[in-house]
């Protein structure tokens, strides 16, 4: 080879690493180029489908991304429809999922196992708190009385919940935990809006859902808070104790969130993740978020995937003594 060709050749090197680097740049800042799909498990009304469309149409509006999220509801089998779906998107930047406390029921699932290791977490856009709310003419008029009842006489105070695996019952257990002898029951209902309106009816002792599922009982006075299973006193409800303020180190609520499958493009991970945080500094996703009573609290991908490892733990523990695996979906 000559001198000539050899330095034909460099250059011809050269340029076609710094096209491919340019090219990689050029899809790095086109991302996306099409629409992306935002799978939610559960049906169209619910929670997570009010937060997903919220975050499509603020995303929309301010034109955040140059392409629109579209919300897809699949919804079957207590979300494995939807999350065996999205576990076929693996590096996919193309479709999202929703995330509540489900993500941790799947990866523990035997007939599922869908490993938190399976996923590119994104970010956590807020936490809506599981409370203890009883009637308003209900003779317990603190978490100690309903503690003390259940200790005494096992098995007769009822709470309403959603699902045996769900968050509310999960608020059972670490009570029953907390207080040595105490006993619950629970009788699960399709969403927490039933379960709130049956405490509210008389027809239970207590519920253990989020605040925002039965608001409405509670300004009209039906229903009576004892207290929230957060970190901190909400602001939208600052009169009601936290469970750690009683003596009870239970924080539990149904985690509001977005994830891609593993294998992404970092790149793409990045942007989504940006785009998140600028929805979550939005007036009105903190009107949202006080309206619904979320505890208004953003974590970025790394923060949120060490988040999601500390909760798999303490579920994991509560799967386990519940006999989940055993269960029969």
């Amino acid at each position: 080879m000559t001198t000539l060709e050899a330095s034909r050749n460099t250059a011809c090197g050269i340029l076609g690493a710094l096209s491919t680097l340019t090219s990689l740049s050029i899809c790095a800042q086109a991302y996306p180029v099409r629409p992306i799909e935002l799978i939610v498990t559960t049906s169209p009304g619910s929670g997570g489908d009010l937060v997903s469309r919220t975050v499509s149409e603020i995303m929309r509006r301010d034109k955040i991304l140059p392409q629109p999220l579209v919300v897809v509801n699949r919804v079957g089998g207590a979300g494995v429809l939807g999350y065996t779906y999205f576990k076929t998107k693996r590096g996919d930047p193309y479709h999202v999922m929703s995330v509540t406390a489900t993500i941790l029921s799947m990866a523990y699932r035997p007939d599922v196992k869908i490993g938190l290791e399976n996923y590119a977490p994104l970010a956590l856009m807020a936490i809506d708190p599981q409370t203890i709310m009883v009637p308003a003419n209900s003779p317990y008029k603190s978490v100690k009385d309903l503690v003390e009842a259940a200790r005494s006489a096992p098995d007769t105070l009822v709470c309403a919940t959603t699902s045996v695996q769900g968050t509310g019952r999960l608020v059972i257990f670490l009570l029953e935990k907390a207080v040595p002898g105490a006993k619950f029951r629970f009788v699960n209902f399709k969403g927490g809006g039933e379960a709130v309106t049956s405490t509210a009816g008389g027809h239970t002792t207590f519920t253990t859902e989020n605040l925002s599922e039965g608001l409405g009982f509670v300004e009209s006075k039906t229903l009576r808070v004892l207290a929230v299973a957060a970190d901190r006193r909400l602001p939208q409800a600052p009169d009601v104790p936290t469970l750690h303020e009683l003596g009870y180190p239970i924080t539990a609520g149904t985690i509001r969130g977005f994830t891609f499958m593993a294998g992404v493009p970092k790149e793409a991970v990045a942007t989504m993740e940006a785009a998140l945080a600028q929805v979550h500094k939005t007036s009105t996703w903190k009107e949202i978020a006080s309206r619904n009573i979320f505890q208004d609290i953003f974590m970025g991908s790394a923060e949120f995937t060490k988040y999601l490892a500390v909760r798999m733990k303490e579920y994991s523990d509560f799967y386990d003594a519940i006999g989940y695996a055993k269960m029969k979906p």
